[in-house]
């Protein structure tokens, strides 16, 4: 439903008797607050959850979805809109977006899915058992996972010495530490490598070969999200194996990922929602960490990289790409 009948409905509403009304059964409606733009196969799974809990879109549903695209300073206008239009939940996707919709409303329920942030860190919640606030959802705990993408390169890069890590300053603050300390355990040296927009990544990689760096981690964010395809570009031009948070890179072209399956937080983020449409309150709901992890790799990247990728190695892998 679109914000135009939407208003319409509700403004059609007020000529009816209060019996009619009484009578009406009240559509709930779900805001949809992304960063970027929509992704199929994660809006797919986000209404799989809604379905399994008896919720249909346009059928005893509806959902009102506001995206930035390239522009992420529209997201306080956007959730101010959701927040204008009293929906009765606000599903919030990545950094931005969630502190759009905490900063728009403390009463209205959020359920938000986040690789970057920590719950208690930012103050969104009082705690992970019992969030407390009117936000909940499925947050990342991302120094296990640093270590494990720390190995993997490790395995593929054996006498691997000296590693990038490349992030944005400020949003992969704790990222950054963490991956760094993963590094350190495996005798890596570790060169941080910042960028903010798509275009820095061309000269972060340059300035990573003139470092004699045999490997990279792409730290997680929206901008590498949608930019995988050309990184992976990138990465190749450059002759430098990185490993992504996201399957979808090595999908594209890029090297490999290792990290949580996105497309089963947004289902759990869609069951989250459906909870709360029949009465839970988001300050009882847990918040929940990733528990499925996939390891993708693309042996036709690792091969135009000069890269043999261990037999043992494909054979744990959830896809491989020849």
């Amino acid at each position: 439903m679109r914000r135009r009948e939407f208003i319409s409905v509700i403004v059609g509403t007020a000529a009816w008797p209060l019996g009619a009304l009484a009578q009406q059964e009240v559509m709930p409606v779900i805001g949809f607050l992304q960063e970027g733009s929509g992704v199929p196969h994660l809006l797919a799974a986000f209404r799989e959850g809604l379905a399994e809990a008896g919720y249909v879109e346009g059928k005893n549903l509806a959902i009102e979805y506001r995206y930035s695209k390239d522009r992420p300073k529209l997201l306080p206008e956007a959730a101010g809109d959701l927040v204008r239009l009293n929906v009765n939940v606000i599903f919030a996707a990545a950094p931005f977006a969630i502190a759009a919709a905490r900063n728009a409303t403390n009463s209205i329920p959020i359920v938000a899915v986040d690789l970057e942030s920590d719950p208690l860190a930012t103050g969104y919640v009082k705690s992970l058992a019992r969030p407390g606030g009117n936000l909940t959802g499925m947050f990342l705990d991302i120094p296990e996972l640093s270590g494990k993408q720390a190995g993997l390169l490790k395995e593929i890069v054996p006498r691997l010495s000296r590693i990038a890590i490349i992030g944005i300053p400020g949003l992969n603050t704790l990222q950054f530490a963490a991956t760094e300390t993963a590094a350190r355990a495996f005798a890596v040296k570790a060169e941080i490598m910042e960028v903010r927009v798509l275009d820095d990544f061309e000269a972060a990689l340059e300035a990573a070969r003139t470092r004699h760096v045999e490997a990279g981690i792409l730290l997680s964010s929206p901008l590498v999200f949608r930019s995988s395809k050309q990184i992976g570009e990138l990465a190749i031009a450059q002759r430098l194996p990185l490993i992504s948070l996201f399957a979808e890179f090595p999908k594209v072209g890029g090297l490999l990922a290792y990290g949580p399956n996105v497309g089963e937080l947004y289902r759990r983020c869609g069951d989250y929602v459906a909870k709360i449409l029949h009465g839970a309150k988001p300050s009882d709901l847990p918040i929940q960490r990733p528990e499925r992890f996939d390891l993708v790799i693309n042996l036709k990247t690792a091969a135009a990289l000069g890269l043999d990728v261990p037999s043992q190695l494909q054979q744990l892998a959830d896809e491989v790409i020849e």
